[in-house]
């Protein structure tokens, strides 16, 4: 058992762990839309469009956090903006979005000989940094989120399944969908300090995927990945401890690897059940036809 509580005797591992459930349970509640809308390409663009903002704020002494927030308003915008042009697919305006403030920040990033050490923790965070202010910040933003998944619940439902009919029931998919895209940016700022922008998705993607075949119902989805994303952080954060791995990357990795689990026990669930039930309904008799019955 000391193997198992040791590392959460300390003080800057205890406030990983309450980061990681907040990570969690945010990245929960905007990631079962990502998953459901099939929008994880957009995930990562918008993870990625932060590093123009971040880095400007760096460069200028200011708050990463208020240039992560204008970057994420100007990638929603422009996906925004980009998905109403006929002639131009929704994916072809994330990508080249996501290629131009990718570029724009690397090269604000490759003006300063001492960024580093601040562009490696963009991309990969550090969970084992979290101070108590953090953890009030990612309180309010879940908060936030929580309030914005309830009031939006039908309009994104009717989203994810069907836009025409959400045109029908006066639900305004466009801006229904505006404001998914901000529920999204908002969990990727609020948590990318914590584990990076580069591992952001393994928490905003793989509990949500992993509860998929398991849960009943978007709410169901939504309780169950951030039971697993908790699940990837504690264990992460020990298999860490003991292994002396990056934090941060243990617990996505993890969020994978239960990725992975869930859907192959899903496989052979459904292969059981399929056996079971074609065994319950016995073998199929081919009718015969005797000369007497002709």
């Amino acid at each position: 058992m000391e193997w198992l509580t040791a590392p959460f005797e300390v003080a800057f591992v205890q406030r990983a762990l309450w980061a990681g459930v907040l990570v969690s349970a945010i990245c929960a509640l905007a990631g079962t839309w990502v998953v459901l809308r099939g929008m994880a390409f957009l995930g990562d663009a918008m993870s990625h469009g932060l590093l123009p903002g971040v880095a400007i704020a760096a460069l200028l002494g200011g708050n990463p956090l208020v240039g992560a927030v204008v970057s994420a308003a100007v990638m929603t915008a422009g996906v925004t903006a980009l998905g109403r042009t006929p002639r131009l697919s929704q994916d072809t305006g994330i990508g080249l979005l996501f290629v131009g403030m990718l570029s724009l920040g690397v090269i604000i990033v490759s003006r300063s000989q001492s960024f580093a050490v601040d562009l490696t923790g963009f991309l990969f965070g550090d969970v084992l940094a979290v101070r108590e202010s953090d953890l009030l910040l990612l309180a309010v933003a879940l908060l936030l989120a929580l309030v914005v998944s309830v009031l939006g619940h039908r309009a994104f439902l009717a989203l994810a399944f069907d836009d025409r009919k959400a045109e029908t029931l006066g639900l305004r998919p466009r801006v229904a969908h505006a404001v998914l895209l901000g529920l999204l940016a908002l969990a990727i700022v609020a948590t990318f300090h914590i584990v990076g922008t580069l591992l952001v998705l393994g928490l905003l993607i793989a509990p949500p995927a992993a509860a998929l075949p398991w849960a009943r119902g978007v709410s169901g989805v939504m309780a169950l990945a951030a039971l697993l994303g908790a699940t990837s952080t504690f264990g992460g954060l020990l298999l860490s401890w003991h292994l002396s791995t990056a934090a941060g990357a243990t617990v996505s990795a993890l969020a994978v690897s239960l990725f992975f689990l869930s859907h192959l026990a899903s496989a052979i669930r459904h292969r059981r059940r399929t056996h079971l039930s074609r065994s319950a309904a016995g073998p199929v008799h081919t009718p015969t036809t005797r000369p007497n019955d002709i």
